[in-house]
């Protein structure tokens, strides 16, 4: 797929279960698997580009694995050396959280991954790795994959990290698990909290109080996985989107992880207006429930806090942004432009070219809310950006180009939108 032309949507009203999996929860749940003592059990695994990457990585790090196509099921005997480079694909996640996992582990290991994840700095997980004792190496003196890591003795350390990154915590917490001591890693905000509950449900001694984590190093492997992969609310809040900005529409969103560090987008798009209520189903790993989205007329806001838990989230939040009235602010999301691209000024060109004013800053931008028109954008290879310009599209009709990269997080997000309005492809 080379471009896609969106047509105006219509009121519509829909429940959808098909949401695309949770990555980072995918991601993490083949990643862990290595370190648990029997047999773990993964149902409803995203099947896109860069968790395949992932449970490519662990078949190369020797796991045995079984998939049915519903059930993946891992073994391991520990980490062994691979013969092959270890490919993370378009995956940030999946190269910073495989660095924590392999510093410690016996052997020679090489990441890489496409061209737009060699340009991702990396030095944010790489230099506090090798302060305790890590010995990796990449481009730039370790700032850009591919990267080196020879697996060595890891010593106990107190990080206080200067940014709010689930990447960072999760790769120290698992360089934390085989370091020669108690750990404990500070943040300035709490970031997304999967790889703390969901190693402490396979038995780790991690401790959270406030925005410090306190890990014990394992004296045994951990118990096995067994996880239900609920519905990504990254991908889930496209739709929420969708429904929010077009007129008389409404949609649920089923089987949706709840966990507070990743709804917050959800809860930004209410207090601009939106009409959203949540449902839990369950809570064993993660709370999981449904959420439910009904048009209203959306005015502007600012969003300066907790932009960790919603920075993914943020490219779809700006095209509720920019069809809400009055002005929206976003800051402190320096973040962004480390992204699979600099998403400040791939939001910021894209917006533009449908005609608003928007301010672009250092760490976020200003949004003057109005009518969009239609356009054509580029999505210069990022998913989120693809994804977002697509949804506008419900509003005013929209061209976007470079879909490919769509695949790396949500195979299905073509056949959902059909559900909605029309879609032609344009080779």
């Amino acid at each position: 797929m080379s471009q896609v032309k969106i047509a105006p949507a219509k009121e519509f009203s829909l429940s959808i279960s098909e949401i695309a999996p949770d990555k980072s929860i995918s991601h993490r749940s083949v990643m862990f698997a290595m370190l648990a003592d029997g047999e773990s059990r993964i149902e409803n695994f995203l099947r896109a580009e860069d968790t395949m990457n992932s449970l490519e990585i662990v078949k190369n790090l020797g796991a045995t694995v079984e998939d049915d196509g519903e059930i993946i099921k891992i073994s391991s005997n520990g980490i062994q050396e691979s013969f092959e480079v270890l490919d993370c694909g378009n995956s940030g996640t999946g190269m910073r959280l495989f660095c924590g996992l392999l510093s410690s582990a016996n052997g020679h290991f090489v990441l890489t991954g496409d061209k737009y994840l060699r340009s991702r700095p990396m030095k944010r997980v790489t230099t506090p790795l090798l302060n305790i004792g890590a010995k990796l190496d990449g481009r730039e003196d370790g700032d850009f994959a591919p990267l080196s890591i020879r697996g060595s003795s890891l010593k106990s350390f107190n990080y206080e990290s200067k940014i709010a990154s689930a990447q960072v915590k999760s790769c120290m917490i698992l360089a934390a698990l085989r370091a020669d001591g108690v750990c404990t890693y500070s943040e300035p905000e709490l970031s997304r909290d999967h790889t703390e509950r969901m190693l402490k449900g396979m038995g780790a001694d991690i401790a959270v109080d406030g925005l410090q984590t306190t890990i014990t190093p394992m004296k045994k492997l951990l118990s096995p996985l067994t996880i239900r992969v609920p519905a990504d609310p990254s991908s889930a809040f496209f739709f929420a989107v969708a429904a929010a900005i077009t007129p008389n529409a409404s949609i649920v969103l089923e089987g949706v992880t709840l966990n507070s560090t990743r709804i917050e987008a959800f809860k930004v798009l209410e207090h601009m207006g939106a009409d959203i209520s949540y449902e839990i189903t369950d809570n064993k790993y993660e709370p999981i429930g449904n959420i439910s989205v009904k048009y209203a007329p959306l005015h502007g806001v600012t969003v300066e806090e907790n932009i960790s838990w919603l920075i993914d989230e943020l490219p779809a939040l700006s095209i509720a942004m920019a069809t809400a009235q009055g002005e929206s602010l976003v800051k402190n999301a320096e973040e962004l432009r480390v992204k699979e691209s600099d998403r400040i000024s791939t939001v910021v060109e894209g917006l533009r070219s449908c005609g608003l004013e928007v301010h672009e800053y250092k760490d976020g931008y200003k949004i003057v809310g109005g009518e969009l028109s239609a356009s054509k954008v580029d999505s210069d290879g990022d998913h989120r950006i693809a994804m977002s310009f697509i949804i506008a599209g419900l509003r005013c009709g929209m061209e976007v180009s470079d879909l490919d990269c769509i695949n790396t997080s949500f195979p299905n997000f073509f056949e959902l939108l059909e559900k909605i309005t029309t879609i032609e492809f344009i080779k």
